[in-house]
């Protein structure tokens, strides 16, 4: 499989930034954020309750990967990323980028997939048939973990198969267009890939499996223990809009808000924030997520990886990775 060197050679580059240090200034902060990928705290973005919590500005900056918040957080260019994909923070901190976990931003197992192209006909009952094919996946993400315990569990050679490094929205096109047979990704772009074709499991067997997909909001440790109180505010602001859109009533209000800042569709954009689920800070600090399951499910993404040669070596435990100061506080 065509996909370690390249995989390397980006963990090799956050690592090397590893060192960079950012921390809360006059001038505000920088959060890092999806497009497409709607959630509650956009709403919070645009009324600007989050500059009023934590008295000071805070510029949004959108990304298409995981991997590259991990980079510009690695860089000192973002200080939080809302809705980074566990696998990206695994690969930067496997090599040696020193991030924490603050909270659980979304569970999404029917919203990150790989989808195969309509016209080879193969569903979960075929899967074999991929062999030789041509797959775009975006590295290092929770699609890329995705991919590689599916094909796994339907036996599919890693080596047999041509896999290229596309974002989701690149994926997409190229499977539209017919240049891969398989792509996987998330968002607008997973729901545009199955114009083209069709999932080979759904969010529940792909649970059944042990394959859990959700998003954390991350950040450098050294900024999360300068800044504590500043991204306790943050995350504060963060579960106050998620229980705003628990309440049906107020949805009226947010979705337009919502989507409008995701750049979709109001109707595209209920559709995928649907397939969501936002645990309470509650939730969030049991043993399921932060007291202690999300850091075995890190330790198990980093083995997967490790084994499918795509990072060189995992932490023997990620607990120092997962700060619920913040959260708790």
């Amino acid at each position: 499989m065509k996909l370690t060197t390249k995989l390397m050679g980006a963990v090799a580059g956050v690592a090397m930034l590893a060192g960079a240090q950012a921390s809360a200034d006059g001038h505000g902060i920088t959060v890092g954020y999806f497009l497409e990928w709607p959630m509650p705290f956009q709403f919070a973005k645009v009324e600007g309750m989050y500059d009023e919590a934590l008295g000071t500005t805070v510029n949004w900056v959108a990304f298409d990967t995981g991997t590259a918040m991990s980079a510009a957080m690695a860089s000192g260019d973002v200080q939080l990323s809302v809705s980074q994909g566990v696998p990206p923070f695994v690969v930067a901190t496997s090599a040696g980028q020193d991030l924490q976990i603050v909270d659980v931003a979304v569970s999404y197992s029917d919203n990150d997939n790989c989808v195969v192209n309509a016209a080879l006909e193969i569903d979960k009952t075929s899967a074999g048939e991929l062999s030789g094919k041509k797959v775009a996946v975006p590295l290092g993400t929770a699609a890329h973990y995705g991919f590689l315990k599916q094909m796994d569990h339907f036996g599919v050679d890693l080596a047999s198969l041509n896999v290229v490094d596309m974002a989701p929205a690149e994926g997409q096109a190229a499977l539209a267009q017919g240049s891969v047979d398989m792509a996987c990704g998330w968002g607008g772009a997973l729901r545009r890939m199955k114009e083209s074709g069709n999932v080979l499991l759904t969010g529940a067997e792909k649970e059944e499996l042990g394959i859990l997909v959700f998003d954390v909001t991350s950040g450098p440790s050294s900024f999360i223990a300068e800044n504590g109180d500043m991204v306790a505010k943050f995350l504060d602001v963060t579960a106050e809009a998620n229980a705003m859109w628990a309440d049906e009533a107020n949805r009226a209000k947010m979705l337009p808000v919502i989507a409008k800042d995701a750049g979709m569709s109001e109707e595209d954009t209920m559709a995928t924030i649907s397939t969501f689920v936002f645990p309470t800070v509650e939730d969030q600090l049991a043993d399921k997520w932060l007291g202690g399951g999300a850091q075995e499910f890190m330790k198990g993404v980093a083995d997967v990886f490790v084994s499918a040669g795509s990072i060189d070596a995992a932490k023997a435990s990620y607990a120092d990775n997962v700060n619920t100061g913040p959260l708790a506080q």
